[in-house]
């Protein structure tokens, strides 16, 4: 066997969750089966065990279909993880590890340094699994970065890799972007192009169904189905795109607000807190929507320092001293905690130019950055329950004497900081920080099952509304003889 090349029309038009159901459906029939993503532009990582035994640095959505797999995520699994610095540089973490940055003026080379890389690790999992599922990213026809692509295109003709592109039909305009996707690209191109997967659908299948019979006649390339639109498939966020309230219906629900960072990132930390029948996890940018807050969360931020003075600009840093001055609970993650210290320093000028900055003061607590990312997968006790959690960090911290340890970090009275990403996640420590807080019962509320309930959900979509046999034959087959759309690439 060998895999299949999931692309989209757009970005967000739901390649990850086609690829996450893939993997779980597939798996299901006994297969030994992988994800990959050859470059992933995400602030929302995680961390698995690298083959070094040492901290490994993925996206998110790559360690979530892994677990669809039912894989050990690996890196790689995302072998280019970028992590977008400003709006026209990203840091770049190859293999797991950070490797440098790529600005938009060194695009091109940037990539071709990195293509090598990426189809050597698609090869690797290519040799020790039946298949590997591979997401694109963005469109596959970004006819001014085809030269230099290695994720889309480039991938499938590096692989002969049978492709299938996904569209958002909630959005409008699905049948043109499915027949300009494919007539852009070159006759080689098109050649691995085997057909389409609508996504999003909501109403009458019948009433779709003649626009797909014309759309398969006029681009001589099938259909593979239709997976309906689910308010309830809920993945780990991968995007900032997918950042959104989670309301509860209980009408005595406590209110966290999250302060939606311009540079947030790994905010997947609040999605157990979205869980909790008892809490409403808002994000808000404006102070006032902090007033009426029982829990305010600083979250993680791939700039600190830029955040801060965000922070600054917008009045935010008043309103959570305050919030925390009328003895409201507070918790800073990563970055978030780092702001609430005395002090941030960046002699090596990690974020940008060597700086030294006042935090808020509200833990006794010194952050340094330094040049080394710390990547880890931690556990301890905290509230005399277990805790787990993972570090993706380059600030090192100092704690005074006022300070009580917590989870990595610090804690003084109702002000928690900690360096450990994803410890919500576990149920036990989860309810005993919320009793700790806001004085709630246990919920139980099971994170984990809860995750686990999703992906059977999209395996289950997969199976009903998609020809899984007829994708196995395109993984196993190839693709055959296909038609040409003009115009082809310019």
């Amino acid at each position: 066997m060998a895999g299949l090349l999931v692309a989209g029309t757009t970005s967000d038009a739901g390649k990850t969750v086609v690829t996450t159901g893939l993997c779980r459906a597939l798996v299901r029939r006994g297969l030994k089966v992988a994800p990959y993503k050859a470059q992933n532009m995400s602030n929302n990582s995680m961390v698995c065990v690298g083959a070094d035994g040492q901290g490994a640095e993925i996206g998110r959505a790559q360690w979530v279909q892994a677990r669809a797999a039912r894989a050990a995520p690996e890196a790689a699994m995302n072998p280019v993880l970028l992590k977008p610095g400003s709006d026209r540089r990203s840091h770049v973490v190859l293999m797991g590890q950070p490797w440098g940055a790529v600005s938009s003026a060194d695009w091109m080379d940037g990539r071709r340094a990195l293509a090598d890389a990426a189809h050597a690790a698609f090869d690797d999992l290519a040799a020790r699994f039946d298949v590997v599922v591979a997401e694109g990213a963005g469109s596959p026809t970004e006819i001014n970065l085809r030269a230099g692509d290695y994720v889309n295109m480039g991938l499938a003709r590096h692989a002969d890799l049978a492709t299938v592109v996904v569209g958002d039909i909630d959005r409008g305009g699905v049948f043109a972007a499915f027949l300009g996707t494919v007539a852009l690209l070159s006759a080689e191109d098109q050649a691995l192009v085997a057909g389409y997967i609508v996504n999003k659908f909501r109403g009458d299948p019948a009433l779709l169904a003649p626009g797909l019979r014309d759309l398969e006649r006029l681009t001589g390339r099938r259909v593979y189905g239709t997976l309906p639109w689910r308010p309830d498939v809920w993945l780990d966020s991968e995007d900032a795109l997918d950042l959104q309230s989670r309301r509860s219906a209980d009408t005595g629900a406590r209110r966290v607000a999250v302060v939606r960072l311009p540079r947030i990132s790994n905010f997947t930390d609040l999605d157990a807190l979205g869980l909790e029948p008892g809490l409403d996890v808002v994000f808000a940018a404006d102070p006032r929507a902090l007033d009426d807050a029982d829990l305010v969360v600083l979250p993680g931020t791939r700039a600190t320092l830029a955040d801060l003075a965000w922070l600054r600009s917008r009045g935010l840093d008043r309103a959570v001293t305050a919030h925390a001055a009328a003895g409201k609970p507070l918790l800073g993650i990563c970055g978030g905690f780092q702001m609430l210290g005395t002090v941030i320093r960046d002699p090596a000028g990690v974020e940008g130019a060597a700086a030294e900055v006042p935090g808020l003061g509200l833990l006794d607590v010194e952050t340094t950055f330094g040049a080394a990312k710390v990547l880890r997968l931690p556990r301890d006790t905290e509230f005399g329950v277990p805790a787990a959690g993972y570090e993706i960090h380059h600030g090192r911290i100092d704690r005074g004497a006022t300070a009580e340890p917590f989870l990595g970090g610090a804690r003084s009275g109702n002000v928690f900081g900690t360096m450990w990403h994803g410890s919500l996640e576990g149920d036990e420590l989860r309810a005993a920080f919320l009793r700790e807080t806001l004085g709630l019962a246990p919920s139980g509320v099971s994170f984990p099952a809860a995750r686990e309930r999703r992906l059977d959900l999209l395996g289950d979509l997969v199976e009903a509304h998609l020809d899984v046999d007829a994708l196995l034959e395109l993984i196993t087959g190839g693709v055959g003889a296909l038609p040409f759309l003009p115009p082809g690439a310019p």
